[in-house]
């Protein structure tokens, strides 16, 4: 092989190439005739009882945050800042009409209070359905 002015080798160079790109082209040729097909193979689907127990007791020991609204306002800060002890803050809701159940902000149920050794409790009187649910999310 002979060196150029810029020290770069020419002549086989260009053939080693030449070689290198005829011998992938006849490799390719020769492939595309050739397809292996295979049939797939899937591993039966087993119930894993002792898993799904495990993963469900993962999910009960998740920590909620429950809480019951009774109605709702919306007030300006100088309003805010006027209340003193006896006020009286009105709600959007009527009397008699039933508390809002929330678990992490998201309505699930709605019910009735009701006093149980002197405290205050929540009575179900309606679970909220799935699509309820749902079409609150929008």
């Amino acid at each position: 092989m002979k060196e150029n002015d810029e020290g770069t080798q020419s002549g086989s160079v260009s053939d080693e190439w030449g070689a290198a790109f005829e011998e992938t082209k006849q490799v390719q040729a020769a492939k595309k005739g050739e397809v292996e097909a295979r049939p797939a193979s899937f591993s039966n689907l087993k119930p894993e009882s002792s898993g799904a127990v495990a993963n469900m007791d993962m999910l009960l020991d998740i920590p909620l945050t429950v809480s019951v609204e009774i109605g709702r306002t919306r007030l300006l800060v100088k309003d805010l800042l006027q209340l003193g002890q006896g006020a009286v803050i009105e709600l959007e809701k009527l009397a008699g009409e039933p508390m809002e159940i929330l678990v992490n902000g998201r309505l699930i149920a709605r019910g009735e209070a009701v006093v149980v050794n002197e405290k205050f409790g929540v009575k179900l009187t309606d679970i909220v359905s799935p699509s309820e649910r749902i079409s609150r999310l929008k």
